[in-house]
């Protein structure tokens, strides 16, 4: 599609676009457009997460939050099969592309107790699955953990190793410095 086509197909799904000096979108807005865009459900949930995390700017007007459409799309495109291929490149065949739970929409990685709050630094739980479960495949030759071991965190942040390993009846300990991290990991 040509820019002219797309600035024309956005237009008609955003009349409100007319006149605007930047293509911005409410949250709400944003949710509907990423939607048509991908084909898929994305809820206002999904936007707001990709402001809190800084995966596109929060620009403020009259006390109004608004989304930049390009930055939204430039996120998108960077999303739509454009990262396997970088990295296939870069990596070659060692890359196990499977790990990247690209499928996944935000909410699906964020599964259950995990969605309960932000935490920068926490990791998707499928990620840990993967590792502590009894599966091999290509690249996961052997399994090191079954029910009844025990998995030590010392860095556990917010706990999502110690929950997965839990529901996968590996017992956990975790260790972190903060003692809001720690708070979090007691409540999960």
């Amino acid at each position: 599609m040509t820019t002219l086509a797309k600035k024309q197909h956005e237009n008609y799904l955003f009349p409100e676009f007319i006149g605007r000096k930047e293509h911005l979108l409410t949250i709400k807005e944003a949710s509907i457009w990423a939607t048509n865009h991908l084909k898929k459900n994305v809820t206002t949930s999904n936007i707001s997460y990709l402001i809190q995390y800084g995966r596109i700017r929060r620009i403020e007007q009259n006390g109004n939050t608004f989304i930049s459409i390009a930055e939204l799309n430039d996120y998108y495109q960077s999303y739509n099969g454009s990262r396997q291929l970088n990295y296939k490149e870069k990596l070659g065949d060692d890359l196990n592309w499977a790990l990247s739970f690209d499928q996944y929409k935000e909410a699906e990685t964020t599964k259950h107790v995990h969605r309960l709050h932000p935490y920068k630094g926490k990791f998707i739980p499928q990620l840990v699955e993967y590792f502590l479960d009894s599966h091999t495949d290509k690249f996961k030759k052997e399994t090191y953990y079954k029910a009844g071991d025990i998995v030590l965190d010392p860095f556990c942040g917010s706990g999502t190793t110690m929950t997965q390993s839990c529901e996968l009846g590996i017992n956990a300990i975790g260790i972190d410095i903060s003692m809001f991290n720690a708070l979090i990991v007691i409540v999960k």
